[in-house]
């Protein structure tokens, strides 16, 4: 069978306390869902929103990775204590969790040797055998392991490397939707919306 003509699906995977406390708002998960669908023709089939724990997100990866084709993480990534999306990876693939030699240049250069301390240090170690996804606003790259690609969760950098993420993936069917607007309420077209399902399987 043809790539193109298969039927590619995905989950997503939203890591951050801050998401479950609801001090912050996702907006990351209509964004990649929409980006896969119209642009790839990826359905994403799961959302899962766990906290910073290393056996929780470990868990997670191994479960998701084995039922879908693609995986996109978000959070995790930076530079401070509670971001170890990386070394959980890392643990989950039985991989090292190391430098990433390319993404220490890109970083040490963006930053500058003198400014380049530790936390920064951080952004740049991920699992073994990583292949980067370039990151234009802020230097630190993402990265992909096996079919687990892993995006920052700050909205406008994840926007802006997003397209970067297509090198990696196979191209499937989308989906295309239409909207019909109307004045009336869900129990007067209830018994109609129900024969169109049975028509359309």
């Amino acid at each position: 069978m043809n790539k193109k003509l298969k039927k590619i699906n995905a989950a997503i995977l939203i890591i951050g306390n801050e998401i479950l406390s609801g001090r912050t708002q996702d907006k990351n998960i209509s964004f990649i869902s929409n980006w896969l669908n119209s642009k790839c023709g990826i359905s994403v089939k799961e959302v899962r929103i766990v906290q910073d724990e290393e056996k929780i997100i470990v868990e997670n990866i191994l479960h998701l990775s084995k039922k879908f084709n693609y995986v996109f993480t978000t959070g995790g990534i930076g530079p401070t204590h509670d971001d170890i999306t990386a070394e959980s990876i890392s643990k989950a693939f039985k991989v090292k969790y190391e430098y990433h030699l390319e993404a220490y240049k890109i970083l040490e250069k963006y930053y500058g040797k003198k400014k380049f301390n530790d936390g920064r240090k951080k952004m740049a170690k991920m699992p073994r055998g990583a292949k980067l996804i370039y990151n234009p606003s802020s230097a630190a790259p993402g990265f992909i392991t096996k079919n687990v690609l892993s995006l920052p969760g700050v909205p406008s950098i994840l926007n802006s490397m997003i397209e970067n993420c297509k090198k990696y993936l196979i191209k499937g069917l989308k989906t295309y939707s239409k909207t019909v607007n109307l004045y009336t309420v869900e129990s007067n077209i209830s018994r109609q919306l129900g024969l169109i399902q049975q028509k359309y399987k």
